[in-house]
């Protein structure tokens, strides 16, 4: 009988008690070396917008909490229906605005879709707001979830959850009151950071 990795990992943990379950994971995530600090191209494509989806949910709900909010993620997570959430390019999908800084339209479209210039916004904010240039939609983003205020300069201010979780975490929160390619970068290292802690082993062990 062959078994596919997933099947191989139940029945190694197969009647382990909690603590032998948390160490065991543990151990194996630890084993990956492959992180999400590795992943600097990271992006959206066609084939993966589920999971994408699925990780901007998780990273949304994660700073909301760490600010002393309630969680959101069912909220987050919902892809259809009235209530649903989509995915948000901060970058409108327009060349045009931004060929001083790419040669080609593919290098734009690809930089487009990196994880650091994306959010997770409610559907009729992305029908309304979504072709915007950025300097006229940040205001937008600063009355939705935190990740995507975090864009905003007031949202720093008399706020004192999130600056608690900023100061915290050691995370690279910064407003941008323009979003260049270096601005997205710096999304882009934030993101991954975030992310490292969200899925940090030893985070099984506490």
């Amino acid at each position: 009988m062959q078994y596919n990795v997933n099947t191989l990992i139940i029945l190694k943990i197969r009647n382990k008690s909690i603590d032998e379950l948390s160490s065991f994971l543990s151990q194996q995530l630890d084993a990956d070396q492959e992180g999400f600090s590795s992943q600097r191209r990271f992006h959206w494509h066609g084939q993966n917008g589920r999971y994408i989806h699925w990780l901007l949910a998780r990273m949304t709900d994660y700073v909301e909490v760490g600010s002393g909010n309630s969680s959101r993620y069912s909220e987050f997570s919902q892809r259809s229906g009235k209530q649903a959430y989509q995915i948000e390019h901060i970058w409108a999908n327009h060349f045009e605005r931004h060929e001083e800084e790419f040669d080609h339209v593919f290098d734009f479209e690809e930089y487009r879709n990196r994880i650091g210039g994306l959010l997770l916004l409610p559907k009729s904010f992305n029908a309304s707001f979504g072709d915007m240039k950025y300097s006229e939609k940040v205001k937008h983003y600063r009355g939705q979830n935190l990740l995507a205020s975090s864009l905003h300069e007031n949202t720093y201010s008399h706020n004192p959850g999130f600056q608690r979780f900023i100061n915290d975490s050691g995370l690279a929160f910064e407003p941008h009151t323009d979003f260049k390619k270096q601005d997205l970068d710096k999304r882009q290292e934030l993101y991954l950071a975030l992310a490292e802690k969200i899925w940090d082993p030893q985070r099984l062990l506490q």
